[in-house]
């Protein structure tokens, strides 16, 4: 099993969630992030005043699937979210030792199913 975690622009999030809910994938963690990488945050300007915003704004999203989709979920993050430019965003694939339901001690998979 791996663990894809997703950082994206906010505005992409839906198109995104409908993308993954069409490929069959369900189960989510969704979180409100800031942070900067190659943006190095953004300008805004205010009543004729010039500021820096050293973060931006993005969405976490983070799901655990068999590594079998991992390749599908990860074209339709890109599909979903890419626009080519600077601060798209990023995506991470960790392997999941263990998934354990708290609720009934299931085990594996049918933990995350």
């Amino acid at each position: 099993m791996k663990k894809i975690e997703a950082i994206v622009r906010p505005e992409v999030f839906q198109e995104l969630r409908q993308s993954l809910v069409h490929i069959g994938i369900s189960g989510l963690t969704v979180f409100e992030a800031a942070g900067c990488g190659n943006q190095k945050g953004k300008k805004g300007a205010f009543r004729g005043t010039t500021y820096e915003l050293p973060l931006v704004s993005r969405i976490k999203v983070e799901m655990v699937s068999e590594e079998h989709k991992v390749d599908e979920i990860v074209e339709a993050i890109i599909d979903a979210c890419g626009t080519g430019q600077v601060g798209d965003g990023k995506i991470f694939i960790s392997q999941i030792e263990e998934v354990i339901r708290i609720r009934n001690g299931e085990r594996g998979k049918e933990a995350v199913l």
